[in-house]
């Protein structure tokens, strides 16, 4: 059961919240579907689903790791090639923060940035279909759904009002 993609333009918002009802109607789940605009709109305007993210998680867990690998590095290196200088201790804390710190921080900005591309679902490999108009104020509404509910889709977004249904490439009715 493969997943196909349609793509429905609307003119103004009122017609893109108007036609998030009709596919509701038409038996799609509000995860099956995503608005794509050129402007920037509340989120929850058009009726779709709340997006949930974890990029909060991403610079923690870098952080943490950075943290790690800066105090292994230094006392690594330290107890690896000791070298008693007037009876102070092997393992100098006060040069170990300074590594630390700059460790810890490196490791969330590059973490942070890891997060922002999985979060983003970058590199895309399978495009789903798009117009230009949506860059010059169309609304687009996406919806992605098994191929055998495909056409009812695309009745629902055609009684909705769409100005334009635009299918994935491939499919026998495509616009």
């Amino acid at each position: 059961m493969a997943s196909k993609s349609v793509l429905g333009l609307f003119s103004d918002a009122d017609t893109a919240a108007n036609a998030t009802d009709v596919l509701l109607e038409a038996g799609c789940a509000q995860e099956d579907f995503d608005v794509l605009t050129g402007c920037p709109y509340p989120e929850g305007a058009f009726g779709e689903k709340k997006p949930v993210h974890h990029v909060y998680v991403f610079p923690i867990i870098g952080a943490l790791m950075g943290l790690s690998v800066a105090l292994l590095l230094t006392a690594g290196t330290q107890i690896a090639y000791p070298m008693v200088t007037g009876g102070k201790p092997i393992l100098a804390f006060p040069a170990m923060t300074i590594i630390g710190y700059e460790g810890t921080l490196l490791g969330a900005v590059l973490f942070t940035i890891l997060g922002i591309i999985f979060e983003s679902r970058l590199p895309r490999l399978n495009l789903a279909p798009y117009d230009a108009r949506i860059t010059e104020g169309y609304i687009g509404l996406l919806v992605t759904c098994p191929e055998e509910n495909l056409d009812t889709m695309d009745q629902a977004l055609r009684r909705g009002s769409a100005v334009d249904v635009i299918h994935e490439k491939g499919h026998p009715s495509q616009t």
